[in-house]
C-alpha cells in the first residue's frame, strides 16, 4: 500500500546558499504573517476566513509591490499559504491553538517547497551526496540511507545550532509486517517509560539525566554573559561570547532531543513488529502538567510523540492500535476479577493486593493487563463507545 514515509538528512550548504535559504525563510515567513493579518480582519468584518484559492490569487500582486519575494523559490511561497488554510482548518475541529504570527526570533526556521511536474528530472534528485533543490540546486548532504518512491516535497531546517538539515516526504510502497497473533497493553509512566502487559520493561536512559545537569550548568553561564553584555550596553545580537554559549546551550537541547527521539524509535518500533493489536491509554498531559512537582518529568517523557509513533507505524505495518478512553480506571481495576481498589489512585502505591479475589498485582503491569482487555473488548464489539476507541494511525 503506498503511504508517505519521511527521510531526513544534514546537509551542508556552502555561503551563497547559506543567504538564499535565510531569504527563503523570510520570505516565506513574511507570506504567511500578511495573510494571518488579512484574515483576521477579514473575520472580524464579515464572520468568515479567506480560502486558499483567494490567497494563492493574490501572491503574484505582492509579488509586484515586493520584488524581493522574487528571488526566492515560488512554491515556498505559496506552502505558506497552504500551511496557514490547513492551520485554520485544525484550530476550527479543535485539533489545535489559533495560529499565531511567525518570529525571526523563533530558534527553528524552516519552509517547504514542492515537486512539480511528472518528468524524468524532477526539481528534487539525488546524485551520490548532492540533492538537487529548486533554487538552491545543488547541495552536499549526508546520503545515511536510501530513499525509495516518489519524492513529493521537501522541507529545509536550520535548528538553533545553526546546523541545516532536509526532510524529504515521499510516496511509497511499503509492505505488512507478518502477523504474530499477539495483543499487548502498554501503560506508560515517569518511573518506567512503558511497561507490558506481558511484563516487559522500557526504562529511560540514564544519559539524559547526566546531560540535563551539564545543560543546567551551561544556561546559568549564559545567563551571566546576557547581564555581562546588558551591563556594557551591548546588544545580545553583537555579544559574541553570549552568541557562543548560546549556540552551545543549543547543542546540548538538540542532543537530548535526538537521544530522546531515537529511544522512543526503538521502543515503538519493537512493539509494533512484536504485537499485532496495541492498547493504549488516554492521556491528558497537559491537566497532569498542572501538578507542579511532575510537570517537568512529564513534559520530558515524550509520551504523546511516543503514542504518536506507535500509530503511524503501525499503520504502515498492518498493525491496530486501539485507544482506551481517558475514564477507564487501568491502573484502579484488578485484572483478574474487575474489582475497584481506589486506595491505587496514589502514585506511591506500587504493588498492591485485590480485596476480592487476593490476587497480588504490579501497579504497572496490571494497568498494561486492564489496557489489553479493553482493547480486546472494543475490537470484538466493533462499535466506538464511551470507554475506548479504535485508533488507526496515520502516517506522514
Amino acid at each position: 500500500m503506498l503511504k508517505h514515509k519521511a527521510y531526513q538528512f544534514r546537509i551542508y550548504p556552502t555561503t551563497e546558499q547559506e543567504i538564499l535559504i535565510a531569504k527563503t525563510i523570510g520570505c516565506s515567513r513574511f507570506v504567511f504573517n500578511h495573510f494571518l493579518s488579512k484574515w483576521e480582519e477579514t473575520y472580524k468584518v464579515t464572520g468568515k476566513g479567506l480560502s486558499y484559492g483567494s490567497c494563492s490569487k493574490e501572491i503574484p500582486l505582492l509579488k509586484q509591490q515586493f520584488d524581493w519575494l522574487k528571488e526566492v523559490d515560488s512554491t515556498s511561497v505559496q506552502n505558506s499559504v497552504k500551511h496557514l488554510v490547513e492551520a485554520y482548518d485544525r484550530f476550527f475541529k479543535k485539533q489545535n491553538e489559533r495560529p499565531r504570527f511567525k518570529s525571526k526570533r523563533n530558534p527553528v526556521q524552516s519552509y517547504t517547497t514542492n515537486v512539480q511536474g511528472k518528468c524524468q528530472l524532477p526539481e528534487v534528485s539525488i546524485v551520490g551526496n548532492k540533492l538537487k533543490l529548486p533554487k538552491l540546486k545543488w547541495v552536499r548532504f549526508a546520503n545515511s540511507r536510501r530513499v525509495e518512491g516518489r519524492i513529493l516535497n521537501a522541507t529545509i531546517r536550520r535548528n538553533a545550532s545553526g546546523k541545516y538539515f532536509v526532510s524529504l516526504c515521499v510516496e511509497q510502497e511499503i509492505d505488512e509486517l507478518p502477523k504474530t497473533g499477539s495483543t499487548i497493553g502498554v501503560d506508560v509512566g515517569l518511573r518506567r517509560f512503558a511497561v507490558l502487559s506481558d511484563g516487559t520493561e522500557h526504562l529511560d536512559d540514564h544519559d539524559f539525566r547526566t546531560l540535563e545537569k551539564r545543560l543546567a550548568r551551561e544556561q546559568r553561564k549564559l545567563s551571566r554573559r546576557r547581564l555581562i553584555a546588558l551591563g556594557k550596553n551591548i546588544k545580545l545580537s553583537e555579544a559574541k561570547n553570549y552568541q557562543k554559549q548560546k549556540r552551545k546551550v543549543a547543542r546540548i537541547h538538540e542532543k537530548i532531543a535526538n537521544k530522546r527521539t531515537d529511544f522512543l524509535h526503538k521502543v515503538s518500533t519493537e512493539i509494533v513488529k512484536n504485537h499485532d493489536v496495541i492498547g493504549i491509554e488516554t492521556l491528558q498531559v497537559k491537566d497532569m502538567q498542572q501538578d507542579r512537582r511532575l510537570s517537568r518529568a512529564i513534559s520530558a517523557a515524550g509520551w504523546s510523540e511516543f503514542f504518536r509513533m506507535l500509530a503511524y507505524k503501525a499503520d504502515w505495518y498492518g498493525k491496530t492500535v486501539v485507544k482506551v478512553g481517558r475514564t477507564f480506571a487501568s491502573s484502579q481495576l484488578c485484572s483478574g476479577c474487575g474489582h475497584r481498589h481506589k486506595d491505587v489512585k496514589h502514585l506511591a502505591l506500587r504493588e498492591w493486593t485485590c480485596p476480592g479475589c487476593g490476587t497480588h498485582h504490579d501497579r504497572d503491569i496490571n494497568a498494561g493487563m486492564n489496557l489489553k482487555l479493553e482493547a480486546e473488548r472494543i475490537l470484538a464489539s466493533s462499535t466506538v463507545g464511551t470507554t475506548g476507541l479504535a485508533w488507526p494511525g496515520s502516517g506522514r
